[in-house]
């Protein structure tokens, strides 16, 4: 009993040495274990791009590795020996969706290269200029930069003027970075609206995403330009912004369901904003596509995880990001010439993809007119 009792205190204090030695040193694969609720092994499985893991499972796991910017420890031993080309991936999406899909392109082929890759969370432009300096310093050599970082000039450009590797994957409006992996965004939207079009909608509403990303600009560009070649008139009530996450598609679909002559298809600039809207139907007792179409973009597990299941387009996220790590490896071979490296650009294929959440306008929407001009 003595002996229990002096030795909580001796126990405690160990435990206290112990978890703040493991507070300060760099997470393992148990912490990413740990945190997604799963095994080791299975976390060893996601990193090395093994196919015998459940889709909720990896995206778990991807999560945590991004939580605790975990590093693989056979990278880091590399790192140690000096024979390891580093990049880091900087990212700031609400989507977790898009940035499960984002991170496992990555991981996948930086794993097929035996590349050590470094995942960090940028809220802001003024965060990441003092995150990529002090990864500069570190001996990052590449960074993979998705939008809204890739669309500011002055992040690029301080990658470049101190010796290190920018590749856009997004469409971005910004220049001077080693390389660039894309979609036609603008002709995505167009010939999902034609689609929409097709199927003999005619008030058809969109809804934007973050109006700091261009990717953003160019979407609402191909509803309008497609709207436009059909001769049909775009009512600016039934444009809606958004910010790409599930709450603003929220908001902005209990809007457009809320005007008096409401549209008979919403066209939503990502799934995310896609699946809120198809929520927002039913809790207004609205059936999709029955009463409503419902379409959005990206085709990311979240559209296929819903009911109905959603028409969207198909944007190929993963190959983009694994298209950027091997851009950057091409790149970092033509050392020391990378400052006079003539920038890749490659535009990927997209597919618009039909589900279960599209039809013809119904009989309901006869019982629904405009309201009288008095």
């Amino acid at each position: 009993m003595a002996v229990t009792m002096n030795s909580k205190p001796e126990v405690a204090a160990t435990a206290r040495k112990r978890s703040a030695r493991r507070s300060n040193a760099a997470p393992t694969i148990t912490d990413v274990a740990r945190e997604a609720q799963c095994s080791p092994m299975t976390v060893s499985r996601v990193i090395n791009g093994e196919e015998n893991v459940r889709e909720d499972t990896k995206q778990k796991v991807l999560g945590a590795i991004a939580k605790l910017n975990y590093v693989p420890n056979r990278a880091a031993r590399s790192l140690a020996a000096g024979s390891q080309l580093r990049i880091a991936l900087l990212f700031d999406n609400p989507s977790a969706s898009y940035l499960s899909e984002f991170l496992m392109g990555a991981l996948e082929e930086a794993s097929r290269r035996d590349i050590y890759l470094v995942v960090q969370s940028c809220e802001t432009v003024n965060e990441a200029y003092g995150v990529i300096r002090k990864m500069l310093d570190g001996g990052i050599e590449g960074f993979i930069l998705p939008p809204p970082l890739c669309d500011d000039q002055s992040v690029l450009d301080l990658i470049r003027s101190n010796g290190g590797i920018a590749v856009a994957v997004g469409p971005g409006r910004a220049t001077g970075s080693h390389g660039a992996v894309l979609i036609d965004e603008f002709q995505a939207a167009y010939d999902m609206t034609r689609h929409i079009i097709g199927l003999g909608h005619e008030r058809i509403a969109f809804i934007i995403g973050n109006p700091d990303q261009v990717a953003s600009g160019r979407r609402l560009l191909g509803y309008r330009s497609a709207m436009k070649d059909a001769g049909l008139a775009i009512d600016e009530s039934l444009i809606a912004q958004g910010q790409f996450t599930y709450r603003s598609g929220m908001v902005a679909a209990e809007k457009l369901l809320g005007v008096p002559h409401r549209p008979t298809a919403i066209f939503a600039s990502n799934d995310d904003m896609a699946a809120a809207t198809v929520a927002m139907a039913h809790r207004r007792h609205l059936d999709v596509p029955n009463d409503i179409t419902v379409c959005g973009f990206d085709d990311t597990e979240l559209a296929s995880s819903i009911w109905p299941e959603l028409t969207t387009i198909r944007q190929p996220i993963r190959e983009m990001t694994a298209e950027a790590v091997a851009m950057i490896a091409r790149v970092y071979k033509q050392k020391p010439r990378i400052a006079r490296a003539k920038a890749e650009q490659l535009t990927l294929a997209y597919q618009l993809i039909r589900r279960n959440s599209d039809a013809g306008p119904s009989l309901a929407a006869s019982f629904n007119p405009p309201p009288e001009k008095t």
